[in-house]
């Protein structure tokens, strides 16, 4: 995770914005009176979204945490794809 302050950000812009999408990090813009701002790539603020929809809803986040229990268990169906 990066910190820097605004001035950092103006003055290098591509390079933090680079870092962000390139190392999938995330940018802290420090401003003046807590006014901070967050800077990460589409890829990961799509993500974000995406799960924050899933656990909206306790009866999908149960469905997905039981998929994933039986999937680690080796409880598996693997179906074919024809033409």
């Amino acid at each position: 995770m990066i910190a820097t302050n605004f001035s950092n950000v103006r003055n290098h812009f591509k390079e933090v914005c680079d870092r962000v999408v390139q190392e999938s990090d995330i940018a802290i813009i420090t401003r003046k009176n807590d006014e901070n701002v967050v800077l990460m790539s589409q890829a990961q603020y799509d993500n974000l979204m995406e799960n924050l929809y899933i656990r909206e809803s306790k009866a999908n986040y149960q469905w997905l945490k039981e998929s994933i229990q039986q999937a680690e268990a080796g409880k598996l169906v693997r179906f074919e794809v024809g033409d």
